[in-house]
């Protein structure tokens, strides 16, 4: 395997998310770097300037205890008594430029590929989870257009049943005209003997 592969996937392997942000502990950073991390430590804090809050935090005795659970690598923290510093990406840049040893100029390349290549995943994700919300709310939306559809296939189903059976029904007898001239008074004698036979 090419050392420089072989670098890359140490080096992602050792970015981890603390506090929502993507870091690297001192030791991890000492050990790409060829130094010891006491003496990565002292050159960070002869340099404060250069370090920000956004450049580095030092971790709470907690977050300390969650790291060396999680990160099998970092066991050796568990007996330390100093907390350990975190160092986001432009951190661990500005760590190189101040150890300004060869080995921390050629690994701060290697660090800052691995965090635009964390980066760039992060943001394919992102514009995956995308992509399914709206596949999501499309079908979501073809079912309430089924749903109406549906609806109306009932509503209108109804109505030609409802049609057909008018036709079904027999016709009402139809009365018959009067032959010749009839009188409106002549008309009415009739329909009340009619409605009296009923």
């Amino acid at each position: 395997m090419n050392a420089g592969i072989k670098d890359q996937l140490s080096i992602d392997h050792c970015i981890l998310l603390i506090r929502g942000q993507k870091v690297m502990i001192d030791a991890d950073l000492a050990g790409l770097y060829g130094v010891p991390t006491k003496a990565l430590n002292q050159a960070v804090k002869r340099n404060m300037r250069r370090f920000p809050s956004d450049f580095m935090f030092q971790l709470t005795s907690i977050e300390k205890q969650q790291v060396v659970t999680d990160c099998d690598h970092l066991s050796r923290l568990k007996f330390s008594k100093a907390l350990p510093f975190a160092f986001t990406e432009h951190g661990a840049i500005q760590v190189a430029n101040v150890l300004n040893s060869e080995q921390a100029v050629d690994m701060g390349v290697y660090v800052v590929r691995a965090f635009v290549r964390l980066r760039e995943a992060l943001a394919s994700n992102k514009e995956l989870a995308l992509r399914l919300d709206e596949l999501e709310n499309k079908t979501q939306l073809m079912s309430l257009k089924a749903d109406t559809f549906e609806r109306n296939t009932r509503v209108q189903l109804k109505q030609i049943f409802d049609a057909i059976r008018e036709l079904m029904a027999p016709p009402e007898p139809a009365t018959k005209r009067p032959i010749g001239f009839v009188t409106p008074a002549d008309t009415e004698p009739k329909r009340k003997a009619a409605k009296s036979k009923k």
